[in-house]
Formats: C-alpha cells, structure tokens, sequence
C-alpha cells in the first residue's frame, strides 16, 4: 500500500463566511472516499429499484408475493447503508491515524 500522505489532493470549498477552506488528502484516503460513495450510490439505486418493482407488482395478483419479497429485500438493504458508513468510517480512522477529516457532505 501507498504511503496516505503522499500526493496529497487538496480541495477548496467556501465556509459560511465565504472563505475557502483547504483540506489536504492522501491518495489511500481519496480512493476509499470515492470508493465507498459509489457503494453508498449502487445501494440506493438498488433499493430504490426493488420498491419501484415492489410497489408496480402489489398492481398484479400473480406478482403480489414477489412484490412482498421486494419490499424485503429493499428493507434488508437499507440497514446496508449504515453498514457502509461504519466501515468507510472504520478504514479511513486506520488510514488517518485517528479522526478522518469529515465533511457535511459525507453521506
């Protein structure tokens, strides 16, 4: 594995007060981020399919079972979400040394 702080990737966003704020990461830190946003995506996207399918199956006798299967397997996988984020959380205090650098925006 690569050294986290080397080729530091620095981002500037404005804080309420209009002035940016630098934040400075390592590359590990970067791909864990990027990779975990697009678990987090693929989940919801998932979820969100499995109730669209669910709800347009309840329309159906045939289909009413698998429409209940649907709903719980998109239950299953809303408690996936914050199984997702406890481990991004997890890798990225391992990779920090301590507390990562958090952002609101972190879903």
């Amino acid at each position: 594995m690569s050294n986290p702080t080397s080729t530091p990737h620095e981002e500037s966003e404005p804080d309420e007060d209009g002035d940016p704020i630098t934040i400075t990461l390592g590359r590990e830190e970067l791909v864990v981020r990027r990779r975990f946003e697009v678990y987090s995506i693929l989940n919801d996207l998932m979820i969100a399919i499995w109730f669209a399918v669910g709800s347009v199956f309840f329309f159906f006798e045939a289909l009413y079972d698998l429409g209940i299967w649907l709903f719980v397997v998109g239950s299953v996988q809303l408690g996936i979400r914050p199984a997702l984020r406890l481990s991004r959380r997890v890798q990225l205090q391992r990779i920090t040394r301590g507390t990562p650098n958090e952002v609101a925006r972190d879903f």
